[in-house]
């Protein structure tokens, strides 16, 4: 009997003693099911854009953050709390729903840049503790009302380059004194600049805009660059303000010559001063006139998804169908002898897949005779006539090595052009480099991206042996170095430079944004060098290259120069991309390719390597320790996480 009283005590305090626990378990289960209230808030805020597929993988039964992790595409955390968006290329557009985010107490950043959302600028003050807001390369309109910005005390980077933006910069800006980036470029802003007086100001561009006026004291020691293209703008870095002559009544005509001839006077000694100058002020302003054209229109990232044009695929094809049909010629004709032939009509009636817009046209997959094919439009390909384009897609169509993507067929009329190749399964190195990927994959490691230049070496060497053209590949970027299953490099939009419009190709080929082209309006046999070089540091680095979106060479907004500071502030460590993991060996060996992508790099034609040289160079390069095995973020794998202060460095100078 007494034992059997211990039982039934011990059974009883065992069953109150679990009824918390299962209570947790049931509220645990009733939480996920109905989600959080940052899940809420997000998804709220994603029900206000249209074409947002890109965030479709946003999952209510699953945290957006844990701990530094984030569980869903475009969010940023800290401590398990939403820290901020970064929905870049995605081609959103619709309602910015700024109140479904107020909620969020530690939301800090906000970037929206290079999609398609337009009309006037929300309020951004419902946000008020925004520290970093990007918005560059849309489509917002308008004038800003000149308290937008009041009380966003805590705002430090504000970008809203290549807008539609009008009327005066606001006044409220001035005023926030944590403010160290501001990128107001390509809009249409008028009148004078703010006074700006803050000291923390490391960065402000205003260039290509309608701005006039003296330029504010203190940002007299920023480079000419961010005020070019502003025709009244006035005073250091730019030229002095002159006033203009006062009137006089006529009792004073003589004292009014005088003033005026001292006047003009002074203007004559102003130009003769400028002639000693005269050569690079040209380039400067040629320079200038292709950022006002380019403006209100900036080239996009090549892999940018675009979907305003899934809606014009087959308009486009049919009407270039229905020519096809018109013309005698209207056939295609193939340069690759293992792939399967088909006619102009099957791929004009295939269904379509848009891959992207770059600077030549649109991109579409189709599937023919079973076969997966990449059909590129050109439109600006009238630069030669029609025997002698034939010729050169004929010269191309020899071209044989692993590392070029070979074209397999054309499609030759007068307006545009189709340049069929096979379909690349693993995209583009931009799309690696910058696209987004799940928390679970790793990005590129050390061994791969090594592999990648090398191939990408090989390919541009045999380029420079078999085309005896300046700049034989002439738009060498990340979006067009595609990749294969296996992640060889496959080179792609080479040697179109003799057969593209002079002045589409001048407006965006990379070639025609070297430091050669700006200084001397020339390019150079080594002005693919240099795009390798940029290409080569956007690897390491993980930065996407203004270089890829300015319509000329411009040292402040140049990827090298900013690696160069790097180095020589003695903060090689934080120039690597975080993405990278490698053995502990291979520290050394990513230095080695920095400075050669720096040697690359170098504005003096003369003291730039050959692609000789930079072969030689690459191809000694090693993944690390043979003998040690890659772990990710394990055992004796290296990654560039977590080491941002071992301060490893080395001079270079340029």
């Amino acid at each position: 009997m007494v034992m059997a009283a211990h039982v039934a005590k011990f059974a009883r305090a065992t069953t109150s003693s679990l009824v918390p626990l299962v209570l947790a378990f049931v509220l645990s289960i009733v939480v996920t099911s109905f989600g959080s209230p940052d899940s809420d808030a997000l998804l709220k805020f994603k029900d206000q854009l249209a074409n947002n597929e890109a965030i479709n993988s946003w999952n209510p039964s699953v945290k957006p953050c844990e701990w530094e992790r984030s569980n869903w595409v475009g969010v940023l955390c800290l401590n398990g709390s939403i820290r901020g968006l970064q929905l870049e290329h995605m081609a959103l557009s619709g309602d910015i729903d700024l109140d479904a985010l107020a909620p969020l107490h530690s939301f800090r950043t906000l970037s929206l840049m290079d999609n398609n959302f337009d009309g006037p600028l929300p309020d951004f003050r419902k946000l008020g503790k925004l520290k970093a807001l990007y918005l560059s390369n849309n489509r917002f309109s308008g004038d800003i009302p000149d308290k937008a910005f009041e009380g966003m005390g805590s705002l430090k980077r504000l970008y809203l380059a290549n807008n539609l933006l009008t009327g005066k910069i606001p006044s409220s800006l001035a005023t926030l004194s944590k403010l160290m980036e501001l990128k107001l470029e390509g809009n249409q802003f008028q009148g004078q600049i703010p006074n700006f007086q803050q000291k923390s100001m490391k960065t402000v561009n205003v260039a290509s805009n309608e701005l006039e006026g003296p330029i504010p004291e203190a940002l007299s020691r920023l480079s000419p660059h961010s005020f070019a293209g502003n025709k009244g703008l006035c005073g250091p870095p730019l030229g002095p303000c002159i006033p203009s002559p006062p009137s006089t009544p006529k009792s004073n005509g003589k004292k009014f010559s005088i003033l005026y001839i001292v006047i003009i006077v002074l203007i004559v000694l102003l130009m003769l001063a400028a002639i000693a100058f005269a050569f690079l002020l040209f380039s400067r302003k040629k320079c200038k006139s292709r950022i006002q054209r380019t403006a209100s229109s900036p080239e996009e990232n090549s892999n940018k998804m675009v979907a305003s044009y899934y809606r014009d695929v087959h308009r486009e094809l049919s009407e270039t169908s229905s020519h096809a049909k018109k013309a005698d010629h209207g056939k295609l004709t193939f340069l690759k002898d293992d792939i399967e032939k088909f006619d102009l009509q099957d791929l004009l009636t295939a269904s379509a897949e848009v891959l992207g817009s770059g600077t030549f046209g649109s991109s579409y997959k189709a599937v023919v005779v079973g076969q997966p094919v990449v059909v590129k439009r050109y439109r600006h390909m009238s630069n030669v006539g029609r025997e002698e384009f034939h010729e050169h897609m004929r010269r191309l169509g020899r071209l044989k090595h692993p590392n070029l993507l070979p074209l397999a067929a054309y499609y030759n009329r007068r307006d545009d052009k189709l340049l069929v190749t096979e379909f690349a399964e693993n995209g583009s190195l931009a799309s690696h480099l910058h696209g987004n990927h799940s928390p679970e994959e790793d990005g590129l490691h050390w061994h791969i991206r090594l592999k990648i230049v090398k191939g990408v070496a090989r390919g541009l060497a045999f380029l420079y042996n078999e085309l005896p053209i300046i700049a034989p590949h002439g738009h060498l970027k990340s979006s067009n170095v595609l990749l294969d299953e296996s992640f060889e490099p496959l080179l792609t939009d080479y040697a179109l430079r003799p057969v593209v419009n002079p002045e589409h190709a001048h407006m965006f080929m990379m070639a025609y944004k070297s430091p050669e082209y700006a200084q001397q309006s020339r390019t150079s046999n080594k002005t693919d060098i240099w795009s390798f070089g940029i290409l080569i540091l956007e690897m390491l680095t993980g930065k996407f290259p203004e270089n890829y979106l300015t319509p000329c060479y411009n040292s402040d907004a140049d990827l090298a120069t900013w690696v160069n500071n790097m180095v020589k502030e003695k903060r090689t460590s934080e120039v690597f991309d975080k993405e990278i993991v490698g053995t502990k060996n291979s520290k050394g060996e990513m230095i080695k390719l920095l400075k050669i992508g720096l040697s690359c790099c170098e504005e003096d034609v003369e003291r730039r390597l050959d692609i000789k040289e930079v072969v030689e160079k690459i191809y000694v390069l090693k993944e690390g320790d043979e003998d040690e095995e890659l772990y990710g973020s394990e055992g004796n794998a290296y990654s560039v996480r977590g080491n941002d202060q071992e301060g490893y460095s080395f001079t270079l100078d340029r």
